[in-house]
């Protein structure tokens, strides 16, 4: 967590302090940040599971006068939407039309099933180790996974697979089979963001359909979602602004800056970063670079535009 406070530093410029707090008790942990929270201008929270983070969060949100955002859920869901933003308009597809399985029902997944839904989308199927989650599933629910539930006889990962067009991945590694990649419509859409081994490696999701678009959380891939593309400058927006919440309009906003950022040509400090000659706006290059310098300046702007915006309603 230290390292989080450097990041916020190096790529926006906003102090931070690592406080680390002790104890695994909801009420202990949200009456801990309550009292110290008038130190701050803003809270982030980090490495706290599911379903505790959601409690966490909205009891902070409502005692709170300051921005509180839960990074894990929140900085995954953003750059995941920015990414498929651009994965959808390559491929010439609509949000509002595809069919789209997340397996995974944890903080990330939760957060990146609610935020594709307020961009839009329609035909979300959630998965977890226990198969499909469907409406009076009697066993390994909660009240989170409840509220996206929906009315369908598929059971198994494979079954919900089937026929779909994006399967995003906050799971363990290689669950998703090349029979399942098969099984999915044209120019399949795969986030693959299990960390440090995906749902499926590249290059055999590559080898087994060529029309494949594929992300992943690491480095050493094209198309990496990496949280570090938004969490510095939704604060720094958040904070400029005077804004006492990041609501769900200005992670959109942010999804969609990052997102319009892949399309524009990169600039020569980011392709020196990366030791290229060029970088083009395509299957391989859906995401920006996390050191494409334009992010501190485009996405910080667009959140702070929404917050004003927000504020004034």
């Amino acid at each position: 967590m230290e390292g989080k406070s450097v990041l916020f530093k190096k790529f926006a410029d906003v102090n931070s302090i690592d406080i680390e707090v002790d104890t695994q008790d909801v009420d202990e942990f949200v009456k801990t940040v309550e009292l110290i929270s008038p130190t701050f201008g803003a809270i982030n929270l980090e490495d706290i599971k599911a379903p505790e983070c959601f409690e966490i969060e909205k009891r902070l949100k409502e005692k709170l006068n300051i921005p509180v955002f839960h990074d894990d859920q929140h900085g995954t869901a953003i750059v995941t939407l920015a990414g498929l933003i651009n994965a959808l308009e390559i491929v010439n597809k609509n949000i509002e039309d595809v069919k789209i399985v997340i397996n995974g029902a944890g903080a990330a997944a939760i957060a990146i099933c609610e935020l594709l839904k307020d961009k839009g989308a329609k035909h979300i199927t959630l998965c977890d180790s226990k198969g499909v989650i469907y409406k009076d599933r009697p066993n390994n629910m909660n009240k989170y996974k409840e509220k996206h539930a929906i009315k369908t006889e598929n059971r198994t990962l494979e079954d919900a697979v089937k026929n779909t067009d994006v399967f995003i991945g906050v799971s363990v590694a290689n669950v998703l089979k090349k029979d399942m990649l098969l099984s999915m419509n044209k120019d399949p859409i795969v986030f693959a963001l299990a960390n440090p081994n995906p749902e499926i490696k590249p290059d055999l999701a590559k080898q087994t359909r060529k029309d494949v678009i594929i992300a992943t959380g690491r480095s050493d891939y094209p198309n990496q979602v990496n949280n570090v593309l938004c969490f510095p400058f939704i604060f720094k927006g958040a904070l400029a602004a005077n804004a006492t919440q990041i609501n769900q309009n200005m992670k959109l906003a942010a999804a969609n800056a990052i997102a319009n950022i892949a399309k524009k040509p990169i600039s020569e400090e980011s392709l020196k970063t990366h030791n290229i000659d060029r970088l083009k706006f395509g299957r391989e290059y859906i995401i920006p670079s996390p050191f494409d310098t334009r992010l501190k300046e485009e996405v910080t702007n667009a959140v702070y535009k929404q917050a004003k915006l927000d504020m004034k309603k």
